[in-house]
């Protein structure tokens, strides 16, 4: 009667081994799906939000009259620093240290940007007074319309050094 029981035993097990088998057959399948879909959304391109033409690329300063010379005002929005220098005229600055992308803030007792991650310093045109910064704060380009100021803060402008072409100025009423 051994024999009996131990194939009614195996007979029993056997639809239970069965359904755990599918079951970690499934699991396989979904794992690798997850992976497939993982890398497959990794290795696509991505479009970038910057560009395209929207309204949150240019961003809208304000009035030339409301900001005094050799000031600096930061646009939290746009990530930017409007500096009118002592002359009227204005740039666009990057917050962006170019050394090792830290953000750097406007300190105005000392009148300069200062990195707090590794010392660089730049002046109010955005030029390089303290190393390790290889070049001078990225720039924006900025339109004055009707005495109103607009950065496009769409793509930065690379540069190695300041330059007085740079220099956007207000129209002279006539």
């Amino acid at each position: 009667m051994p024999k009996n029981t131990q194939k009614k035993k195996s007979e029993a097990e056997s639809p239970r081994r069965s359904f755990l088998n599918i079951i970690w057959i499934v699991l396989g399948g979904v794992v690798l799906a997850e992976f497939v879909a993982v890398a497959f959304a990794f290795l696509r391109p991505h479009k970038s939000k910057a560009g395209g033409e929207n309204a949150d690329s240019i961003i809208t300063a304000g009035a030339v009259e409301r900001f005094r010379p050799n000031s600096v005002t930061a646009f939290v929005r746009g990530k930017f620093y409007l500096a009118r220098l002592e002359n009227g005229g204005f740039l666009a600055l990057s917050r962006t240290c170019t050394h090792l992308g830290c953000t750097v803030p406007w300190v105005e007792k000392e009148m300069k940007f200062a990195c707090p991650c590794h010392g660089s310093a730049f002046d109010i045109t955005g030029s390089v007074i303290d190393a390790p910064a290889p070049r001078a704060l990225n720039i924006y380009p900025i339109s004055i319309e009707n005495n109103i100021i607009k950065v496009d803060i769409r793509q930065p402008k690379k540069r190695s050094t300041f330059r007085a072409e740079q220099v956007v100025y207000p129209k002279k009423k006539a």
